[in-house]
């Protein structure tokens, strides 16, 4: 995504088939004319009557719905060079649509997922990144800690030097990229009502109450750790501008549950912006026309407003 000199609204351009692109829209009954560019910097030049798009030919057009192997190494280099533009300067933000896993493995790809791929390619290039996973939807900014791990292991793979390390990277996001002034964080606990005091777990007095020390002494605004059924209230909200969640489900079922098709993933710690629809690829529905764009234009729009910032 590039930014127009001198116009609020941002430039637009994709990378991707040009030529299935078209036939996609053609499909789905719209009319919208694509143009073929070459470098980033041409789209200016045809962006309000056409779409530009920097074409990476797949081998065979996909079948929509159905994994494609075959496909997956133009994916990746799709990505690969959106973070090179990104690097260079010649875009301000990168808005990534889902990918399907199954398939990218089957090329090669040998990353948990998007996030962690991106920041490897930033860390290729010698730039300093530490990925760091923020849903946002509407008032409600949530970072789950860890990741995509199984429950049952998340108590040992948790610690204080990873919540402080994300929540310094959280409260920098939200100075630069947010507008936030001062950053009031708020951390849960792991276990159910916080831990009560050790009667249902330490987690929280051995491991998230040294971090939430740490991050005061260092000046933060930090309040927890929370019993997370009552963190997420319109109440609760209103007392920090996000909230580091100690698992993935414990942030992404409130993100989820306010507003479903609005949600967007944001990358934190890179030395580009990066989002992306808080969705997967949702194969079964492929090609119907019964998708729901909300979420991709939520993401665009949020891709936008924090480059402006």
């Amino acid at each position: 995504m590039a930014e127009a000199a001198g116009r609020s609204a941002a430039l637009l351009f994709l990378l991707g088939d040009a030529a299935y692109i078209e036939t996609r829209a053609r499909l789905a009954g719209f009319a919208i004319p694509v143009q073929r560019i070459n470098a980033p910097s041409e789209a200016a030049k045809m962006f309000g009557s056409a779409l530009p798009v920097i074409d990476l030919p797949f081998p065979k057009p996909p079948l929509a719905g159905h994994i494609e192997g075959t496909s997956a190494s133009k994916v990746i280099a799709a990505i690969d060079k959106s973070v090179a533009i990104a690097l260079k300067g010649e875009a301000s933000a990168i808005v990534t649509n889902p990918i399907h896993k199954d398939a990218l493995y089957q090329a090669g790809f040998r990353h948990q997922g998007h996030t962690d791929y991106l920041a490897h390619l930033a860390r290729a290039q010698g730039h300093e990144a530490r990925d760091v996973m923020m849903l946002v939807a509407q008032d409600l900014r949530t970072v789950p800690v860890t990741v995509h791990i199984p429950l049952a292991e998340v108590a040992a793979q948790l610690t204080t030097e990873m919540i402080i390390a994300q929540a310094r990277v959280v409260a920098g996001a939200l100075k630069k990229h947010f507008g936030v002034a001062d950053p009031r964080l708020a951390v849960t606990g792991l276990n159910p009502h916080a831990g009560e005091n050790g009667a249902m777990g330490r987690e929280e007095i051995t491991t998230i109450a040294p971090a939430i020390e740490t991050l005061r002494a260092e000046g933060m605004s930090v309040i927890g750790p929370l019993s997370a059924d009552t963190a997420f209230h319109a109440e609760a909200r209103r007392g920090y501008d996000a909230i580091l969640c100690m698992y993935h489900d414990q942030a992404l079922i409130p993100v989820k549950t306010i507003d479903f098709h609005g949600g967007v993933n944001v990358t934190l710690g890179l030395p580009f912006i990066r989002t992306s629809p808080d969705h997967g690829t949702a194969l079964e529905i492929a090609g119907t026309g019964k998708a729901n764009p909300s979420s991709l234009i939520a993401a665009i729009e949020l891709a936008a407003s924090m480059a402006r910032a």
